[in-house]
């Protein structure tokens, strides 16, 4: 197996230590063909991206794109900000990114005091306190998470299951309908090989992403191999390996819309 591309990583725009330049530099040693600079969404309390940054980013991009001769794509790991299914990328937002992933994270601004703490404050009291979470948390995050692929061109799901709980094989379905990709992340592990057998029996296809927040992390596929060697999934399922790319649904959608 190996990574044709990586299209989860940051940099001190948000949350990473390694410049734009310097990913793009690891991603090329690695014989990668695309890479794309995901920094943590807007409503990230602590490492959030900021609006008046993204032409100086995008001037690095390019820059980097140039220097290296990878393809990097300018992205940014929203994240969900309501049950209802929003995020805190804005339409007004979306003309300047090439890739869109989301995930649900701990410390953000969400739309209210119920979605922080249906959304954060249940989810992260179980996963702190070692408890089962109960049907109404998984039935309230599969719901959060569906809605937000159906509402959002979002093409890859981080690290879901992560600190949050979810039914994944119905989180699954909506990916494979909607053409949303989930992630393998190889930062942490979140989902078990069961689980992972048990989505792509869906039809869902998934993309191994390192997370990365520094440049000697870039393309690392460590954890996803080792999940792999466990789950029974064909390696076809994924689509940044052996050459292939995925084919994501926000290119079409800035296409017909942007």
């Amino acid at each position: 197996m190996i990574l044709t591309a990586d299209y989860h990583t940051h940099t001190p725009y948000s949350h990473g230590k390694n410049t734009v330049l310097e990913n793009a530099q690891a991603a090329k040693k690695l014989g990668l063909k695309q890479l794309a600079i995901t920094d943590h969404g807007f409503n990230h309390l602590l490492f959030g991206l900021k609006r008046k940054v993204l032409s100086d980013l995008r001037d690095e991009i390019t820059e980097a794109e140039k220097l290296t001769g990878v393809r990097v794509l300018m992205g940014m790991e929203s994240n969900v900000t309501s049950v209802s299914g929003e995020t805190d990328m804005r339409l007004s937002d979306l003309q300047y990114f090439d890739i869109y992933l989301c995930g649900i994270h701990e410390v953000l601004k969400y739309k209210s005091f119920y979605d922080f703490y249906n959304i954060m404050v249940k989810n992260y009291a179980a996963y702190k306190f070692g408890k089962k979470p109960s049907d109404k948390i998984i039935e309230t995050t599969t719901k959060a998470y569906i809605n937000v692929i159906k509402n959002n061109p979002i093409d890859i799901l981080t690290h879901i299951n992560y600190k949050c709980y979810c039914n994944l094989v119905e989180v699954a379905k909506c990916c494979a309908d909607y053409g949303t990709y989930i992630e393998i992340n190889t930062k942490k592990r979140h989902i078990s090989a069961e689980e992972l057998n048990n989505m792509a029996e869906t039809g869902v296809k998934f993309v191994i992403n390192s997370d990365a927040h520094s440049a000697d992390r870039v393309g690392d596929t460590k954890i996803a191999e080792e999940l792999l060697a466990e789950a029974s999934i064909p390696l076809e399922k994924i689509e940044n390996i052996d050459g292939r790319l995925p084919d994501f649904r926000f290119n079409e959608y800035k296409i017909r819309h942007i």
